[in-house]
């Protein structure tokens, strides 16, 4: 089944990378909401975002299976090709981007497969932090976020609003709809040579 809408997503192969947040849990409509604009998603979560999100919800929603880790069948030898996965991909989406994978990215640190299917990437990278106000407001995470920008990443601001602790200000993910937004607002832009 094609795309609901017509969209630059459409035909898209994305990577979402999906990191330990509270804010996984908008992985989900995140995935749907890509999927219905005609793109070919394939999640990876870390361990972590495992506690938060199922790889069956995002399986099920994505119609491919979820990754979460470099080894497919440990007894046969099979693994999940980081090279492969990161030459396959027209954009890598990692949503939420916690402050530990901000780190893990910014300083060429390789603990799991999405760290390393950044690191192989080809393609252009989209960044949704997600973490609490003060974790945010690090200067850590602020040289972290700086980093990364320096490197051609595209990273979303976070909005202010309620945190998961109670706290208001940023830190925030982008909400999956405004994800989705600024991903065709790229893709427009990118096929009509803007």
């Amino acid at each position: 089944m094609g795309p609901l809408v017509s969209s630059s997503l459409s035909g898209c192969r994305l990577l979402l990378g999906v990191s330990g947040s509270i804010a996984a849990y908008k992985a989900a409509a995140l995935t749907r909401l890509l999927v219905q604009a005609g793109a070919e998603v394939q999640a990876i979560l870390t361990e972590a975002a495992a506690a938060f999100v199922t790889p069956l919800t995002l399986g099920t929603l994505s119609k491919k299976p979820v990754l979460t880790g470099f080894l497919r069948d440990a007894a046969a030898g099979e693994w999940h090709n980081h090279v492969e996965l990161g030459l396959w991909a027209d954009a890598l989406l990692i949503a939420p981007a916690s402050a530990n994978t901000l780190g893990q990215l910014a300083n060429g640190l390789c603990p799991n497969l999405l760290s390393a299917v950044y690191l192989s990437a080809r393609c252009p990278v989209f960044l949704a932090p997600a973490m609490d106000l003060d974790m945010y407001a690090h200067p850590a995470v602020t040289h972290n976020l700086q980093r990364l920008r320096s490197f051609g990443n595209h990273v979303f601001d976070s909005p202010s609003g309620e945190l998961a602790s109670g706290l208001v200000g940023p830190g925030r993910m982008l909400e999956p709809e405004a994800i989705v937004r600024e991903l065709e607002r790229y893709f427009d832009a990118k096929t009509n040579g803007l």
